[in-house]
C-alpha cells in the first residue's frame, strides 16, 4: 500500500519518502562502454540485474546493494560475449555475479528549476519569473561512493549519480529515476587479457565506463 505522499522536500529538492526500494526490471539499463582498438567505442550490456536502495529519512544515509548476473552479459555478438564470458575475461561459470555495496553519499547539486524554466523559455532569469511552484528542484546529481566487486575482487569506486525525479506512476507505485556513470580499471579486478597493436596501444582498453540508468519502486 502506498502512503499519501509520494514524495517530500529536503533541501528545496523533491525526493522520494522513505521506505525500501528495488529495481524495476522493465527499466533499467545495466551498460558498460570500452573502447576497441583505441579507435571505437562496443557498447554492452548485462540483462539481469537486481538493487535495493533504502532510502532513509535521513536522505544522506541512504544505501545501495546491487548485484549483476555475468552471464547475460551481450554486445550483440555471439562470438565475442562467449569470449567475454570465459576465463580470460568474466568467468561466469567461477563468478556468477558483479556484486555492489554502497558505502556513503555525496551530494553535489539540485537542478536550479529557475535556470532551467529560462533556458527553455530562451530567456536569461531575471526577465521574467516563473511560478512559485516552480522554486522546488526535480533532480540532483549526487557522488554515490561504494565497494564493487568483480571476479571475486573487491576496490572502491565512486559513481557520478544523478536523480531523476520522483513520483507515482499511473499504476499507483511510488518510483523515483535514477542514472550513473564510473570509470573502472579492469585489470584491478583481474581482467588482464589484451593483444598489443603494431600501431601501438592495446585491443581492448584497460578503462571502462560503467553505464546505468532505471527506475526503482517503493515496496509495501
Amino acid at each position: 500500500m502506498t502512503e499519501a505522499t509520494p514524495t517530500r522536500t529536503w533541501n528545496d529538492l523533491v525526493i522520494p519518502a522513505a521506505g525500501t526500494y528495488v529495481l524495476d526490471a522493465a527499466h533499467k539499463r545495466l551498460g558498460f562502454l570500452a573502447m576497441h582498438m583505441m579507435v571505437s567505442p562496443v557498447r554492452g550490456e548485462f540483462g539481469e540485474g537486481t538493487a535495493t536502495i533504502q532510502v532513509a529519512e535521513d536522505p544522506m544515509q541512504s544505501s545501495v546493494t546491487a548485484s549483476i548476473e555475468t552471464a547475460t552479459i551481450t554486445t550483440h555478438h555471439p562470438e565475442r560475449d562467449a569470449h567475454l564470458k570465459s576465463p580470460d575475461f568474466l568467468d561466469v561459470e567461477a563468478f556468477p555475479t558483479i556484486d555492489f555495496r554502497s558505502t556513503w553519499i555525496e551530494w553535489h547539486t539540485a537542478v536550479d528549476p529557475i535556470f532551467s524554466w529560462a533556458r527553455l523559455k530562451g530567456r536569461t532569469p531575471g526577465r521574467s519569473a516563473p511560478s512559485p511552484e516552480a522554486a522546488t528542484a526535480t533532480s540532483a546529481t549526487f557522488v554515490l561512493h561504494g565497494e564493487l566487486t568483480i571476479r571475486g575482487v573487491t576496490h572502491p569506486v565512486a559513481l557520478d549519480a544523478t536523480f531523476g525525479g520522483a513520483g507515482r506512476d499511473p499504476y499507483g507505485r511510488d518510483i523515483f529515476g535514477f542514472s550513473a556513470t564510473a570509470d573502472v580499471e579492469r585489470e584491478r579486478y583481474g581482467l588482464v587479457w589484451n593483444v598489443a597493436l603494431e600501431t601501438g596501444g592495446v585491443l581492448v582498453a584497460k578503462t571502462v565506463r560503467i553505464e546505468l540508468a532505471g527506475e526503482a519502486i517503493r515496496q509495501s
